[in-house]
């Protein structure tokens, strides 16, 4: 049986691999695909997002550090992704993922907090908003794999 902070862990990698297997096997052009023209919405949008949300959280918040954005937040930041290099966004989505391993790994307890200006969040807060953070955007990556899968199919 595993312990708390090992089954957040848990649920937290199986919600970032199931991002990655709704990317999978896709084009350049396919990832960036919106679903609806007018909402920006795309997978290689949301792995971008995803590298900026495990930087945030686990770097920043939790870790103290003062990481910067990968992709500037104007002009539709994380989510303008006509030009985007899906590669890069991977390899940093992975690169974020890798880092909020091992700072968890060497937090030792969810009760360890960090902060943000004036609120206090513990690991365990943070952990569980990871996982409902990929959770819905998982729900979006379905929707979006579908309509990709539809248009080849046309």
């Amino acid at each position: 049986m595993a312990d708390e902070l090992a089954t957040l862990t848990g649920f937290l990698q199986r919600q970032r691999d199931t991002l990655a297997m709704a990317c999978a096997g896709l084009t350049a052009e396919q990832l960036r695909e919106k679903a609806v023209r007018s909402s920006g919405l795309s997978l290689l949008g949301l792995v971008r997002h995803m590298a900026d949300v495990e930087r945030t959280w686990f770097r920043n918040v939790f870790n103290g550090e003062h990481s910067d954005v990968h992709w500037p937040r104007s002009d539709g930041g994380a989510f303008a992704v006509d030009t985007a290099d899906p590669l890069e966004a991977f390899a940093i989505w992975h690169e974020e993922c890798a880092r909020s391993r091992n700072i968890v790994d060497a937090a030792h307890s969810p009760d360890v907090t960090g902060r943000y200006r004036d609120d206090v969040f513990s690991l365990r807060y943070i952990l569980t908003h990871m996982i409902e953070e990929y959770a819905r955007h998982n729900g979006h990556a379905d929707l979006l794999r579908a309509r990709i899968h539809g248009i080849a199919e046309q």
